[in-house]
């Protein structure tokens, strides 16, 4: 896929062939950095709706392993990316909120979108499991993403996140560092290749 750069969107959408239009979802467990990648990937400012952590959340929102969290995602995370290859798209991401009294909001960011992104974090990987079974009962195609978080105690291989979580031999597992751009943009870059030739089947 060819990425158009963020000053190139124009020559996308003005184009002769229309660019198609596709939605990806990022989902995942709460602070396992489903906003970070929304804002490393889009072209546009990205829309956020992160709200301070209060002493409401405590005993309620579990902050093992990332206590210098601060803030968290109440409804969304929204961002867009335009590419020229293998056709003219733009996708458009739609990061969901981690925490479980929020995932009411999941059917209607998911409603419509191609394929998904899941995020992992390997110090709290069961974190993951709720968001796998989700797509997996809707048919969503997705990828899982595993974000290599500085301080984690141990680097696990994919075969081992793999197995761990249970999942499909036909679902692709990656490692990535969602700050950075070139890392973000191959986990988006297998969840299209993926979602696409799945629904080529």
């Amino acid at each position: 896929m060819g990425y158009v750069g963020r000053s190139d969107v124009a020559a996308v959408e003005g184009g002769l062939r229309p660019a198609a239009e596709l939605k990806i979802v990022v989902a995942g467990g709460f602070g396992v950095g489903k906003t970070t990648l929304v804002g490393t990937l889009s072209e546009i400012p990205p829309l956020m709706t992160e709200e301070v952590l209060t002493v409401a959340g405590a005993g309620i929102d579990d902050l093992e392993g990332i206590a210098d969290k601060t803030t968290t995602t109440v409804a969304m995370d929204f961002g867009r990316i335009s590419f020229t290859e293998p056709r003219p798209m733009i996708l458009f991401l739609f990061g969901t909120p981690g925490q479980e009294r929020f995932w009411s909001a999941w059917n209607d960011l998911a409603y419509g979108a191609v394929g998904a992104v899941v995020l992992a974090d390997t110090r709290r990987l069961e974190d993951s499991f709720a968001a796998v079974s989700w797509f997996e009962q809707r048919g969503m195609p997705f990828v899982v993403a595993v974000n290599e978080f500085d301080g984690a105690a141990h680097r696990y291989t994919t075969d081992e996140v793999r197995q761990a979580l249970e999942l499909d031999t036909g679902v692709p597992v990656l490692t990535c560092d969602v700050r950075l751009f070139p890392s973000a943009l191959a986990v988006l870059i297998n969840v299209v290749g993926h979602s696409l030739a799945r629904r080529a089947l």
